[in-house]
Formats: structure tokens, sequence, C-alpha cells
């Protein structure tokens, strides 16, 4: 209080609700206030804040959108012309890749759930960029450039707002030429829909102790790239899924190619994130992957559009916490929605905003003003939501048990146990340990060697960082905040090899050998793509991802 009494009064806005992230979860969520709202002849103001510079500047999905959600929340988006959802999904392929070699797994051996027909290849990024033009014409306000930094309490602890990030602190910490006081933004609910591992929704998680039921949460790393590839390699609507080389059998991951329109063809690679070996590099293990003979011919003679990379909730059914706190809900992939095996997560972050607005409008109607809605946890689980995860809920934990091979088979009959009978002969299995904590010392592991970048189809960390437009007002405060340098000389560098350098896909961060001196951890904060992976991954948590002052980061184009 004394801090803010000295850099002088906020400014404050009233509003009935109040969205973090403009995302498919928060602006469906928006959208479906609004619809409800009008549909009662009622008024209702809802306020969306995107710390992107501008909505789907920071969205990166890969991706294949099952419109299940979309039907629900505009459902004659098909007769509108700028809807950005253009490709439908045509052919549908599953490989499984060896060093020198491929093997195209039969459709009819996949489980119902993992097709793709009736499902859309699109830009998420554009289709938010849509969504919000939606939003608006509707009523809502949406403020890109502000991240929310701050959760504001009443005197009972209930969540009754957040607080836009100062803007102008210099890396000093002292204010500047520029320095413009942030603003609170006030609700009578507040949803959290800021994406994975977002830094509010792990102080609520927190601070009302929502993980105490839940198991431990998982993650991943996907990295993307955007190609424009030569006609005749072009074929809209495939989407072909790939596992196998360049990981072992007992990494996880998997990886993806997705023909879009005007031959366009994203790339991916997701890597879970619960890996042992501090040596691997997750960046260099993508651009290897596109050197296989079943994938590089796609991108020979192509040109590599865009670039970047984001964490994914991989914990599923068993690991979403409780959802709702005094005051508000969390949403979308900050509750941690995503189907892993389908690889998908923007219907489920759409259905639980939509699903968000409802409960928020009935709470409104009967004048319960920043209650805790606890309904919603039982809610969300008896709907498409919880239908479309717990029938997966136990493909994450046999592969990280028995590792990619034996772990997908047994993955695979569990998911047609669940589709055809409604149960699992494994129960509801639980995850092992963190991702952080799964990572072994160097000392036991095998350094791992990776090829130069060819410059032809694979490409080093810097020149992809460019391609993500990334860039961070310089003269302000690190936005990672490392909580005890000491620790991270003795404990991440010299018994884990210093694995920030390699599972960071951006370079942000460095040790730097200056002659006799101990090496020193350097952060490049301003090549950060907001993954979040160090969060998550550092073996003592001991890096912190906080929001940089507002619309830093990546402007991803069509991500």
């Amino acid at each position: 209080m004394a801090e803010q009494d000295e850099l002088g009064p906020r400014e404050s806005m009233d509003v009935d609700v109040v969205i973090v992230g403009a995302g498919p979860a928060g602006l469906a969520a928006a959208i479906r206030l609004k619809q409800i709202a009008n549909d009662k002849g009622e008024e209702i103001s809802v306020v969306v804040l995107e710390k992107g510079s501008e909505v789907g500047a920071h969205i990166l999905s890969g991706a294949v959108i099952d419109p299940v959600a979309l039907d629900g929340l505009l459902p004659e988006w098909r007769e509108d012309a700028n809807a950005p959802l253009k490709t439908a999904v045509t052919d549908d392929q599953f490989l499984l890749l060896g060093p020198a070699g491929s093997i195209r797994l039969p459709n009819i051996l996949m489980p119902k759930l993992m097709g793709n027909h009736g499902n859309y290849i699109a830009s998420l990024g554009n289709v938010c960029r849509w969504l919000a033009e939606k939003a608006e014409a509707l009523g809502v306000e949406i403020y890109p450039g502000f991240a929310a930094a701050e959760v504001l309490y009443d005197d009972q602890g209930h969540v009754v707002g957040v607080a836009t990030g100062d803007m102008g602190i210099g890396r000093d910490g002292k204010p500047n030429a520029m320095f413009t006081r942030g603003m609170e933004l006030r609700g009578k609910y507040v949803l959290i829909g800021e994406g994975v591992r977002g830094s509010l929704a792990k102080e609520l998680i927190t601070k009302f102790d929502l993980a105490k039921d839940s198991d431990v949460p998982k993650f991943g790393l996907g990295i993307k790239e955007l190609w424009q590839v030569a006609p005749e390699k072009h074929k809209p609507g495939l989407v072909q899924h790939s596992f196998g080389w360049p990981l072992d059998g007992k990494t996880g991951g998997g990886s993806f190619l997705y023909h879009l329109e005007d031959n366009q063809v994203a790339v991916g690679f997701v890597l879970h994130l619960n890996y042992k070996n501090p040596y691997l590099s997750p960046f260099d293990e993508f651009q290897r992957f596109k050197t296989h003979p079943a994938i590089r011919p796609t991108f020979e003679g192509g040109k590599r559009i865009s670039y970047g990379a984001r964490a994914i909730t991989e914990g599923g059914y068993q690991s979403v916490p409780k959802l709702s706190f005094p005051g508000g809900l969390l949403i979308g992939c900050s509750a941690g929605l995503v189907n892993v095996p389908r690889i998908k997560g923007s219907h489920n972050a759409m259905l639980s905003g939509m699903l968000a607005a409802e409960h928020v409008t009935r709470a409104l109607a009967a004048g319960k003003d920043n209650a805790e809605l606890t309904e919603f946890d039982t809610a969300w689980r008896e709907s498409k939501i919880g239908e479309d995860l717990k029938k997966v809920r136990n493909v994450k934990p046999l592969w990280s048990k028995f590792g990619t091979f034996v772990g997908i088979a047994l993955g695979g009959l569990d998911m047609w146990t669940n589709e055809i009978f409604g149960f699992s002969f494994f129960g509801t299995l639980s995850h092992d340990k963190s991702d952080a904590a799964s990572l072994k010392p160097a000392k036991g592991c095998k350094k791992i060697t990776y090829p130069k970048p060819d410059g032809e189809v694979s490409f080093d960390k810097l020149s992809s960082v460019f391609l993500s437009n990334t860039n961070h007002e310089e003269d302000q405060p690190i936005h990672l905040k490392v909580k005890d340098m000491e620790l991270q000389k003795t404990s991440e560098h010299d018994v884990y090899a210093g694995p920030s350098t390699r599972y960071c896909p951006a370079g942000v961060y460095e040790w730097v050998e200056e002659g006799a001196e101990a090496p020193r951890f350097q952060i490049n904060s301003q090549n950060c793509v907001h993954c979040k992976t160090c969060d998550i991954k550092d073996p003592n948590g001991n890096i912190v991802w906080t929001v940089p002052e507002g619309s830093g980061g990546p402007n991803y184009p069509n991500m």
C-alpha cells in the first residue's frame, strides 16, 4: 500500500464482469454474457483485458478445431463469409516414425474420438480476432495491450477485480519519463482465461487452495512453424499426426502437419515436459524432426513464415483444480481443459467460457455479487467438457508409465473401452510427480549432440525468435524472476548442467563463463515468447514467470 501511495492513485472502472484474456475461452464467455443479457432485454457490462498488442497476438495453437462449441455459440457461423474456418479436414493420417522410415497406422485401429473429419484446420489467432469482432458488435469492451498484473480483493478476501500493470517503470524499478499508472477494473465477477500457467491463476490456485483435491498438473511444450510450401506439395485438408523418432521410447511427445489454405502448412512438435534428461533440447528435437525423410520433402523449396512456442496443459480430467473461487472462475487453459491425445483444447475452452457465462448471469440475476459459484465445478464435469476429458483421462499416465509404444497401445485400448462400453479397466490413474521433479541430475545422463541447422528446413533459435516478432520495451524490470540466484548456480547449473539453456525455445537463458569467475546466469528477457516453460520445468521451481509491461511479447500474425 505504501508503494502504491508513492506512485499515486490508480483510476478505477466498475463493470459487471471482468474477463482476463482474449483467447477462445474469454471471448466465448464475453459473447455468451451479452447474448443472454440481450435475450432478456437487460444490460450487462463486460470488459476483456488482453496482454498482447492486439487480439490474437499471443495466440498459438495447431490448430485443428472441433466446431462443437462454435456451433452452440454462433450457430450460423458457416454462412459468415469472414469466418476464418475455411479448410475442412479431408484426410486423416497417423504415422509412426523410425530413424529412416515411417509406417502409416490404419485409421480403423484408431478410436473414433481421434478422428478429425468434421473438424477444421485454422489459425486460432485469426479465430480469436474474428470472435473479438463478434464480441465488440455486441457491446463488449476489449482492451489489448494491457496486462492484468494484480488480483484485487475486498475485506472478506473475495475477488473484486484486477489491476493492469504500471507502464514506464525502468529497469531500476523506478518510474521513468513514460510512466503511466495501471488501472483497476472492478467487477461483480472475474473470469480468468489468461492461458496456461498464468500468473493470476497461479496466485488464485494457491490462495484458495484450489488444487488440494486434484492430481499434480502436467504440461507439454508445443513448438510451431508456419510455412508457405510449393503448390504441388500442398494438400488442403490433410491432417497428419506422428510419433516416435526423433524421441526415444521413454520420452513422450508427438508432431503434426496441418495443410491450411493458400499453400500454407503448419508444422508442430509437442514434447511432454516430464522428460528426464537435462541435456534434451525441445527446440532442437523439433528441428531434427523436420529432417525426417517422411517430413522433409514437404518443406524443401518452401519458405518459413512464422515461429512460436507455448506450454500446453496435459494433466487432463484428474488434474483440473477447483475452478470456482469467491468472486470468479477459472476457464479455458487456465483451468487445464486440453484433450491430450486429440491435441485439442479450443473447443473445451469455448465451452467453459459459455458455461461460465450462464452461471454468472444466473448469479447476477439473483443479486449475488462476488459469490463463489461452486456449482460450476460439478457442471463442467457433467457437460460436454467432462465427457470429452473423462474418456481420455488415462492416456497420459499410461504413456508416462510404460513409454511411447506400450503406453500408446494401452491408451488406445482404454479409449476404445471408454468409447464403446463407458468404462476403463484402469479406473482413473494418477500422474506421477511434477514435471520439474522428473528431471534427473546431469551426472547420470547422456549428453545429446544435435546436428547443425541446414538453413533449409532446420534453423537456429535466434532466427526463429525473429520470426515470432517478439519485442519488449528494453527499459523495464525483467519479468522472469529468479527467487534465489545462488540456488540457480549450485543446483540448476552445477547439478543439472543448466537445462534452462536448452528447454527454453527462445534463447532467453544463458550461463556466461567469464574467465576464472563463476558462471553468470544471464536472462535475455527480450527474447521471451511467453511459453512459460521455465516456470514449469526449472528443477527447483526457482524461476517465476510474470507479465511484462503491456503489449510486450510475440506478435503472431496467423498462428
